[in-house]
């Protein structure tokens, strides 16, 4: 059985991804990677990304799909993820892979962190249970 996990922010993994790409390392990091048993991605679609990274990101969804477990957050919809990946073939291939045996969870709910940024300026966390003014 693999590591369980190291910090490696998506980010940082696809910018030393791209660079690997140009001075041949990328196969190295994949092979690093390989030994995790989850790879967690969180707020995937978040920052713009070149075609560069795009293409990693890619290269490591397809690397790991069958053979290791990965845990995607991201506020964006999948008929949004053509943000990330660029081009709708690579869109949809990504996709594939990634629902194909998977467990999607879907919150349609209030930012957590957003929730909680309003608590520390002073202003409601949740305007929905404010009275409207009215005096009880």
């Amino acid at each position: 059985m693999g590591d369980i996990g190291r910090g490696l922010t998506r980010r940082h993994f696809v910018q030393v991804g791209a660079a690997g790409m140009l001075n041949l390392t990328l196969p190295r990091l994949l092979r690093r990677l390989d030994t995790m048993e989850l790879l967690i991605l969180d707020d995937i679609g978040y920052i713009k990304q070149s075609a560069e990274e795009a293409e990693v990101l890619f290269t490591l969804i397809a690397q790991r799909y069958e053979r290791h477990s990965v845990m995607i957050t991201s506020n964006l919809v999948f008929s949004e993820w053509e943000r990330i990946f660029k081009e709708p073939m690579a869109t949809a291939a990504a996709i594939d892979r990634l629902v194909h045996h998977s467990t999607i969870l879907e919150f349609n709910a209030p930012s957590y962190r957003s929730g909680s940024r309003r608590r520390t300026d002073g202003s409601p966390a949740n305007a929905a249970n404010n009275s409207g003014g009215k005096d009880r």
